[in-house]
């Protein structure tokens, strides 16, 4: 892997902290960040500390609900778009702090899942709230605990709330 100087998008030419690199649209994040000066790079703690925010309330949505069925059958409308709203502020925030610190998140939460899924093979662990340190680590080949963790996905609620 190359590592290049700040400023260095491999375009042979130096930019400066905040230009946006030659050939790429700039991201519209729709209004977070606007308080910052047209061309400079928010701090990658700032972001932190706003996603952590975002995150405080959207935990007070739940905070007095005591455990809530999957599905919100109970919410109403109103409930469940402020709900939306919230998550939707917690993963823009994520997004935005991915971006500015060069983390490409899509590959992230792939390899995240082939680490868990070494660490937590599915036909050890279903069912088990164990720590991985109990388990084998070499009962099957990682493809195929992997297969097994993608294609349960939506069984075990990723697909859906």
């Amino acid at each position: 892997m190359k590592v290049r100087a700040e400023g260095d998008h491999g375009d042979g030419k130096r930019h400066g902290p905040g230009e946006r690199k030659p050939g790429r649209p700039e991201k519209n994040y729709g209004g977070y960040g606007e308080g910052e000066t047209r061309g400079s790079v928010p701090q990658p703690r700032n972001l932190l500390l706003a996603l952590v925010g975002e995150v405080g309330k959207l935990s007070e949505i739940f905070q007095w609900m005591g455990e809530v069925p999957k599905g919100l059958p109970d919410w109403n409308e109103e409930e469940k778009e402020h709900l939306g709203e919230e998550l939707s502020g917690v993963l823009l925030h994520l997004v935005r702090l991915s971006d500015i610190c060069g983390v490409d998140l899509g590959k992230a939460a792939l390899r995240k899942l082939e680490l868990n899924a070494r660490k937590y093979p599915v036909h050890q662990c279903r069912g088990s709230s164990k720590k991985h340190t109990h388990y084998s680590n070499d009962p099957k080949p990682l493809d195929e605990s992997l297969n097994v963790v993608v294609e349960n996905a939506g069984a075990n609620g990723l697909d859906d709330c």
